[in-house]
């Protein structure tokens, strides 16, 4: 292959379609900074998702054992065919990569995921990869800086919220690298972030039913300004629940949720689990 994106571009004529929200990689320190941030071996079967015209996957495939990429746009797949036809340990599959069995793909292979993914599409495939238990050793994606700022926040900062909550529970975050726009063909409105995900051998926290712990998250900063005890009561439990549950818990009954760790929402959810369902009547 050896040709840049825009050589790639010009040469087959692409149009780019801007409801997939398509914005290819020019800059090759980057890729390089992507492939060595994820940590890329022979031992590794590389599953990307969005490939594009193929730059970041050609890198990938000198340094994994098999890159297996999903893309969608079905102008793309021939462009990709020829690009990448001398390369024996490369799998192209057109693909909606919200809809494909990942765990199909994988066959007990180590699996490290690489994505450059469309702004639109980044929080429902991550949230697809976590939850669906999908078995992947790290996740190395270029995404929206400001949902990578969300990923890895704290506790108590503006950026911490549900998203941040749900990828800390299931991984460790690390920020690679940040990505200004003119890195991009065409250029985005916004800077982007490079982050690596590393699954966790088993969650942040035991939680005794992930569907309330859950539900709890999204209902805290839905209302973040609320205090945790307004947050329950919109849940439906009673105030004397919502005291003893708090008090059990070891949390300050004026506390605001955005404050706590994952850590610390677990312990709520478990203690309103071992209490029963305390539900106003």
């Amino acid at each position: 292959m050896n040709n840049t994106t825009k050589d790639i571009v010009a040469k087959y004529g692409f149009r780019f379609t801007k409801s997939l929200g398509q914005n290819f990689l020019v800059d090759m320190n980057i890729v390089s900074d992507i492939v060595a941030g994820a940590g890329i071996t022979k031992d590794d079967h590389v599953i990307e998702i969005g490939p594009g015209v193929g730059t970041l996957t050609e890198a990938l495939l000198q340094a994994a054992g098999k890159v297996t990429a999903i893309e969608l746009d079905s102008k793309l797949i021939p462009i990709l065919e020829e690009e990448l036809k001398g390369y024996d340990n490369f799998t192209l599959i057109h693909g909606d990569a919200t809809k494909v069995d990942l765990e199909a793909i994988a066959k007990g292979d180590n699996i490290k995921l690489v994505a450059n993914l469309p702004y639109y599409v980044t929080t429902p495939i991550i949230t697809k990869l976590l939850n669906d238990q999908v078995k992947f050793h790290s996740l190395t994606i270029m995404i929206q800086k400001e949902v990578a700022d969300r990923m890895n926040a704290g506790p108590g900062t503006k950026d911490y919220g549900s998203l941040s909550v749900l990828v800390q529970y299931y991984c460790d975050s690390r920020i690679i690298r940040s990505v200004p726009p003119e890195s991009f063909i065409p250029r985005p409105k916004v800077d982007s972030t490079v982050i690596r995900l590393t699954k966790l051998d088993t969650p942040r926290a035991f939680v005794k039913d992930e569907e309330l712990f859950f539900k709890l998250v999204r209902q805290v900063f839905n209302m973040r300004r609320k205090t945790l005890a307004n947050n329950l009561k919109a849940m439906g439990y009673s105030k004397e629940f919502i005291e003893e549950a708090l008090t059990k818990a070891g949390i300050d009954i004026k506390a605001r949720g955005e404050t706590l760790t994952v850590e610390r929402f677990a312990d709520l959810a478990n203690t309103i689990k071992e209490l029963g369902k305390g539900e106003d009547k």
